[in-house]
């Protein structure tokens, strides 16, 4: 069967065409590594299908173009989530973030329903959704868990999160233009704390990273789902990136991406890689986007919640500025720690985050049992910067220096030695 052949897309590739498809693949760090690995998900690549459809030749500008123009705004299906970064799990099977679906209690403002208490449970283990879009107001996903089911939906101003399992809500009114902005596309805006989710998100950000540090191919068709698919090959130019490849399959009739598979550069399973095994792009029943709360469920106002947390800090601030002026310490937030700010461009971004640190602060990490259990956990190394120790997983390694400072990003060991050198000179 033809096959595509491989066509190279690097730098300004499109000519000056398309403002909208410069849009989809201007320069930017590759957040689909960053945002993905820190909270979301992936899927093994067992879903492909089998055989290669024989499909007509088309070129990578093609294909991006096929995407960025694609406009299906319904849809549902069930997509399958596994993650395999290498991250470590915590005593009594809690998994990284250590929620589990059915425990009650409060995780923040909003209880167990808040969706931020879901995101570190999508980084690690194999998930189930169930997703359903009907336009840019009206979507809905569900976390389908053995004895519990979270679910999120978006309906106009509606904003609803449910945990089955502690049988709790919160609700969020959403403005009505809150999806204005948006990327003419595939189905997106998922609500707040699942974005990322799906396919589509997933390959508009990893085509974010396209420009002369990316090398943009066609590679072989697949079938995933049932549906006929192309499949968009990205690869990293720079060799301390930690990314071997990321594969998108797109749809080849309508130009939905149906799969997203990150491989690591070091080889072996995927370590973010989420597609649908089920989808229909007809237009979802209406009630799939109603709710209403089971009788006796905990119902928490997240607006109000979430005023009250925001008072909360103020109070908190204004309480130890106070504190700082009689001459105690003065509580610091991230800037007065000196900011975050990202070091390099491309896939080889490296995120620093400064310590307390200072004088005072010094080494304080590398002594007594403080070093002794960093020992244990990472791998001590030394440089021009001083010395501290890197953190890795199978796509994210990160560098804890002495002082306190951070250097994290998808690149090797000897990256981020280097950015703490060049930083201290």
């Amino acid at each position: 069967m033809p096959r595509n052949e491989p066509t190279e897309v690097t730098g300004e590739w499109d000519g000056g065409r398309s403002t909208k498809r410069r849009k989809a693949v201007r320069y930017a760090v590759p957040v689909a590594v960053a945002g993905v690995a820190a909270a979301t998900i992936g899927l093994v690549p067992a879903f492909a299908g089998s055989g290669s459809p024989d499909l007509p030749k088309i070129s990578a500008q093609d294909l991006i173009a096929k995407i960025a123009k694609s406009d299906v705004q319904q849809l549902s299906g069930t997509v399958q989530v596994t993650t395999d970064l290498g991250l470590p799990s915590l005593p009594g099977g809690a998994g990284v973030g250590g929620f589990g679906g059915g425990q009650g209690g409060e995780k923040g403002a909003g209880g167990a329903a808040s969706p931020q208490s879901k995101l570190t449970e999508l980084a690690s283990g194999t998930h189930t959704l169930r997703v359903a879009v009907d336009g840019p107001e009206k979507q809905r996903v569900s976390i389908v868990g053995g004895s519990a089911d979270y679910t999120l939906i978006h309906n106009g101003t509606d904003v609803w999160a449910y945990d089955s399992g502690s049988n709790s809500a919160v609700h969020h009114t959403a403005p009505r233009d809150a999806h204005r902005g948006q990327q003419r596309g595939a189905p997106e805006g998922l609500p707040e704390g699942l974005q990322g989710a799906t396919p589509q998100e997933l390959a508009q950000q990893a085509l974010k990273a396209a420009g002369d540090t990316t090398s943009v191919t066609v590679g072989d068709t697949a079938k995933v789902a049932g549906r006929d698919a192309y499949q968009l090959v990205i690869k990293p130019k720079q060799a301390a990136s930690t990314v071997g490849s990321i594969r998108v399959a797109v749809d080849a009739a309508n130009g939905v991406p149906l799969k997203f598979t990150l491989t690591p550069k070091s080889g072996g399973p995927a370590a973010i890689d989420v597609g649908y095994t089920r989808v229909d792009f007809a237009r979802p029943a209406a009630d799939s986007f109603s709710f209403t709360p089971p009788k006796g469920a905990k119902v928490v106002n997240g607006d109000e919640a979430a005023r009250q947390h925001g008072k909360d800090l103020k109070d908190l601030k204004g309480a130890k500025g106070a504190k700082g002026a009689k001459g105690a310490t003065e509580h610091k937030g991230p800037k007065d720690f000196g900011g975050f700010d990202v070091l390099g461009k491309g896939w080889t971004s490296i995120a620093t985050l400064k310590g307390a640190g200072g004088p005072a602060g010094k080494d304080q990490l590398a002594k007594g049992d403080a070093g002794k259990f960093l020992d244990s956990l990472g791998t001590k190394v030394t440089g021009g910067f001083g010395s501290g120790h890197v953190f890795s997983t199978r796509l994210v390694n990160a560098l804890v220096t002495d002082d306190g400072t951070v250097y994290v990003g998808a690149v090797d060991k000897q990256a981020l030695i280097a950015a703490a050198d060049a930083a201290k000179k």
